[in-house]
């Protein structure tokens, strides 16, 4: 096994950035949990793929953010995105209309990702402006750390926006969605650590 040095380079910028900005006091323990776990290397996964929808990658990571952290970790993701496999998932009664081709999710690390695992779970997602994700749940507790505008809502609350850099914490299987801004795309980092046998996909 050998980790791509893309892969390991984002790791090593986006993983201390997301404890740094985690705003909730279950965020760290949970992501300590994760970054202990990617310590050790898994299996190769799935070959690069794009979808129409990830041309609005370059416009979700242009400009640099003005805080060096992020700029640190949209460089870097720069770098990774070609090894990236991007899927869409199933839409909603939630979902906006033309869901299926305004999205798309990529896992780094977990099913399907550049290593093919299930002990953890740490991706992206990409909503095209004015695009609402479906509300989802997952037995996994979650962090978010928030690349781009947004909106955000987590366990029946109002909608918030966390603004680049931003992050929040989703508790096990609580009900949470996305939108984009009408005039800007979502761009968003996960991190999940499932229970020992748990073996789903998540909905990010």
């Amino acid at each position: 096994m050998s980790r791509p040095p893309e892969l390991q380079a984002f790791l090593d910028t986006a993983m201390p950035v997301m404890q740094a900005r985690a705003s909730d006091p279950r965020s760290p323990a949970s992501l300590e949990r994760i970054i202990e776990a990617m310590t050790v290397e898994a299996e190769r996964g799935a070959s690069p793929a794009e979808l129409p929808v990830c041309d609005w990658l370059k416009t979700a990571l242009d400009p640099d953010p003005e805080t060096p952290d992020i700029a640190a970790v949209f460089a870097a993701f720069r770098k990774l995105a070609p090894h990236l496999r991007w899927r869409t998932r199933s839409g909603a009664p939630t979902a906006s209309e033309g869901f299926a081709e305004s999205h798309a999710n990529a896992m780094l690390l977990g099913p399907g990702g550049i290593e093919d695992r299930h002990d953890l779970w740490l991706g992206v997602s990409l909503l095209a402006p004015g695009t609402r994700y479906p509300d989802h749940q997952h037995l996994p507790e979650e962090t978010y750390l928030v690349l781009s505008p947004g909106e955000f809502r987590k366990e029946g609350g109002d909608w918030f926006r966390p603004g680049v850099g931003g992050s929040f914490f989703v508790p096990p299987n609580s009900v949470h969605a996305m939108r984009a801004e009408p005039d800007a795309p979502l761009f968003a980092l996960w991190a999940l650590r499932p229970e020992r046998g748990e073996k789903s996909v998540p909905d990010a």
